[in-house]
């Protein structure tokens, strides 16, 4: 048995989060030190980010501290920007701008993933990623401002383009993100002299023929349906070829304006793992075996968004596992069990996964799921949604937290206030000692 072995985390997001609290309970304080390397102090538990941006759930209460969380475990807060398994050390530099080595006996590398991007004119300066806590506050104020602006405005064309929102991506993070904005946006009308609910735009573009390809066919196409009864455009089989100027213009010749767009399209591995010397695939995904090694060295371990893991629950000997929350969740406590067996020196299991199913929210009370093979639609379905999500949530700390949001917002409803000048916030100071106000940033 290893004694004082040096395990480092990198990252500290569902896998590297998950793995390290199990860590800590199943390692002897002589058998391990345990370190977690992230730019971030906490982990996001994205899933609830569009409750979080819709204003269900206070944004504070959708991230884990990880200082908090993981008290027998050395918290990093830094980048990692290079990896050498030649050396067993990783290079880390701080947020003060420090660059150090940090050696290791046994490593987990699980940076994750970042938003897919794709050479199309404008959208790096149009699009709206949607994958932090930030981004769900920035967007929610965002489209809260817009139909405050809109309702200022007589000029017809720039009230119609102020009141379009277009999200690109049709997977769970576009749709259930898309719902929610859509029926906050809705509820918000109501305060709104000039502003009906007929008067909002939602468009959903996505480049496969159906959208949430994770659940089954009969279960994407109800909820497209959904998607139209609620007043939601929907083009599928569609790619958009250009944004500039929040001009869209889609590869079918529909064009029109628009004033938010939310880039949901995808996510790639992080980019961080090209300055590594470990074996990737096409993809740029880490190279595992079942047991969630990486290939060639049985000490380093990768699973999540940014590895190749083989699905055992398929016939396919090429199948992979895809890019999800549950995968991650899943993976991280066998990627645990099999460091605290390669550190004693016993059998590693590999990881196979059972599809128990899929869940989505479709905006408040509305929903669309598929457990064991039964379809669950609308309340049920939410419901499930929500009781699913809670069920994975890590402490009891953050699902009180998360269930008191609930509670109230069933008794209160939504809170619809635009925070905008939380981007600017020294804007009126500096007014007031006659500086000029700082240049508006391009959305």
């Amino acid at each position: 048995m290893a004694r004082n072995a040096r395990i480092v985390i990198v990252g500290g997001g569902y896998v590297g989060m998950y793995t390290a609290l199990r860590l800590q309970r199943k390692l002897g304080a002589d058998e391990a030190s345990v370190t977690v390397v992230d730019p971030q102090a906490n982990m996001t538990y994205q899933p609830f980010l569009p409750e979080a941006a819709a204003g269900s759930i206070e944004p504070r209460h959708v991230v884990v501290p990880l200082r908090k969380t993981l008290r027998k475990c050395h918290i990093l807060t830094g980048r990692v920007t290079a990896i050498s398994r030649e050396r067993k050390e990783v290079t880390v530099e701080s947020s003060a701008g420090n660059v150090s080595q940090l050696g290791y006996d046994v490593l987990v590398v699980a940076p994750g993933s970042v938003a897919r991007t794709l050479p199309i004119p404008g959208l790096a300066e149009q699009g709206i990623s949607f994958k932090t806590v930030a981004e769900a506050i920035y967007l929610r104020n965002h489209v809260l401002s817009r139909m405050d602006d809109a309702s200022s405005t007589i000029d017809r064309e720039l009230r119609r383009k102020l009141l379009t929102f277009l999200v690109v991506g049709g997977g769970y993070a576009g749709v259930e993100a898309l719902a929610e904005l859509a029926d906050m946006s809705r509820y918000a009308s109501r305060y709104y002299e000039n502003i009906e609910e007929s008067d909002l735009r939602w468009v959903l573009v996505e480049a496969a023929g159906r959208i949430m390809p994770e659940v089954s066919a009969p279960m994407g196409e109800y909820t497209v349906k959904q998607l139209l009864q609620s007043g939601i455009e929907v083009f599928l089989d569609t790619r958009v070829k250009s944004m500039e100027g929040g001009h869209v213009v889609l590869d079918d010749g529909t064009e029109f304006d628009a004033d938010t767009i939310v880039w949901t399209a995808g996510v790639k591995p992080n980019p961080m793992l090209a300055n590594t010397d470990l074996p990737r695939d096409d993809k740029g995904r880490v190279i595992c075996s079942a047991e969630l090694q990486v290939e060639g060295s049985p000490e380093v371990f990768s699973a999540g968004d940014c590895a190749s893991v083989p699905d055992l629950s398929k016939d396919d000997p090429e199948a992979k596992t895809s890019p999800s929350a549950q995968h991650a969740v899943r993976q991280a406590k066998q990627l645990a069990d099999n460091i605290v067996a390669h550190l004693r020196d016993q059998t590693l299991k590999p990881y196979k996964h059972s599809y128990a199913g899929s869940v989505a929210s479709l905006g408040l009370y509305k929903g669309a799921a598929e457990i064991y093979g039964i379809k669950l639609k609308g309340f049920v379905a939410w419901f499930m949604h929500r009781t699913y999500h809670l069920s994975r949530m890590p402490t009891f700390n953050r699902k009180f937290r998360v269930c008191s949001d609930w509670t109230q917002a069933l008794l209160f409803r939504r809170e619809v206030v635009s925070l905008e000048q939380i981007h600017e916030p020294k804007a009126e100071f500096t007014r007031a000692i006659g500086l000029p106000p700082p240049a508006p940033k391009q959305d």
